[in-house]
């Protein structure tokens, strides 16, 4: 797709800012004409995250075609249209998309928005549609209404868990559930009754809840992931474990943190790679080197994946009884992270890794990371301005 003119990247972030999720795809000539459009990588990765469509499982062939109800928009008109998503018997299969009628509203190179929303697909020209005008405009537009009913459906669920979170956090200390570091957190789940799992998706209806205990020195978790061990010399952690691991009690662990701005007492280091797109970990031992990798893509897509809207839970710790209690008393709401800004905080070491590998007596080896945190300050620097919501008066 070319790049977007400052005129299109406005409407983007105005639509953006109303918490619009869409996919851009740019119709050539050669595609109007056949009526056949490439469906993108990004495309693509829309249709699957949004759970439309994943092309990864689908047959070749016109008899595996998916039809699904789509609407064009112009400034006069709706039209209606059908989306035919399909992988074709000839030329490997590629992934194929259209929208009958979209000939009436799209001209070569122009940029078609892509929204699905209540079962169907909404579509408009970004280039064309002054967008901006519409949303700004007294008028009642089909769109414009459209654009406010999913603006007000994303803020419903974080209005909603705002007021659980206020509600506890009236009913003062909450004794905690476990003697451990997670204790904040997962008592804050317990509280608004969320079962613990492993699961890698967001927490609340697809809001991530990230509960600390009040400091300005504490570095926040931002998400878990392992190396891609194809790629890497080690190929499991209970490789890394042995390299550099040491005896605490009955355990054989190593817990540290690793970061792209000095060698920590282990010898282990961060460096990225742009030319290749990784993260590489290295050991300053000369018979191990670089040993594990992550692509930037995958820690990209996680970044994205369980930070699209999150809530930052501040509580101060106390002890009543000799029980750690907590008092929740501020949320930070973030949104959509900067994807771009993730790769200087880790070279500048705001953005770190942890290791959580223990063998235990009986010889199991187990992981909890690792884990990518991020320095407080840094919140600031890799989402756009949040909101803060004090939850009691302290």
């Amino acid at each position: 797709m070319r790049s977007l003119i400052k005129a299109e990247q406005h409407k983007l972030k105005l639509l953006t800012q109303k918490q619009v999720e869409l996919t851009l795809i740019e119709p050539t000539k050669t595609g109007l004409s056949k009526s056949i459009l490439d469906a993108t990588g990004s495309v693509r990765s829309f249709l699957k995250a949004q759970r439309i469509h994943d092309y990864e499982t689908q047959r070749q062939g016109p008899e595996h075609k998916i039809k699904i109800s789509a609407l064009l928009y112009t400034k006069q008109e709706v039209i209606k249209s059908s989306a035919s998503l399909y992988r074709p018997r000839t030329k490997k299969g590629d992934p194929r998309i259209w929208f009958s009628n979209l000939k009436k509203i799209a001209s070569p190179n122009d940029i078609i928005a892509i929204i699905f929303y209540d079962t169907r697909f909404h579509v408009f020209n970004l280039t064309k549609l002054d967008i901006i005008t519409l949303i700004s405009s007294n008028n009642d537009h089909v769109l414009k209404t459209l654009i406010s009913e999913i603006s007000r459906k994303a803020n419903e669920v974080a209005e909603e868990l705002l007021g659980k979170l206020i509600a506890i956090a009236h009913k003062g200390p909450v004794p905690s559930q476990v003697a451990a570091d997670t204790a904040v957190g997962r008592t804050l789940e317990r509280a608004l009754g969320i079962d613990m799992n492993a699961s890698k998706q967001p927490d609340y209806k697809g809001i991530e809840l990230k509960a600390f205990r009040g400091s300005k020195k504490n570095r926040k978790n931002l998400f878990a992931q392992v190396p891609d061990w194809s790629l890497s010399k080690f190929k499991s952690s209970a490789e890394i474990l042995d390299a550099f691991g040491y005896s605490r009690g009955n355990d054989f662990k190593l817990y540290c943190t690793v970061s792209a701005a000095k060698v920590n007492s282990q010898g282990l280091s961060l460096r990225l790679d742009t030319d290749i797109s990784q993260l590489i970990e290295h050991s300053d031992k000369p018979t191990i080197g670089d040993f594990a990798v992550w692509t930037l893509d995958k820690l990209h897509k996680r970044l994205q994946e369980k930070h699209r809207e999150t809530f930052w839970v501040q509580a101060q710790s106390l002890y009543i009884d000799n029980v750690e209690h907590f008092q929740y008393v501020l949320v930070e709401h973030t949104k959509k992270p900067i994807v771009t800004q993730f790769d200087l905080l880790l070279e500048q070491g705001i953005i770190t890794l942890d290791h959580l590998i223990k063998r235990n007596s009986k010889g199991k080896v187990v992981e909890k990371g690792p884990l990518f945190k991020i320095k407080p300050f840094g919140l600031e620097l890799l989402f756009p301005p949040s909101e803060r919501h004090p939850l009691v008066v302290v």
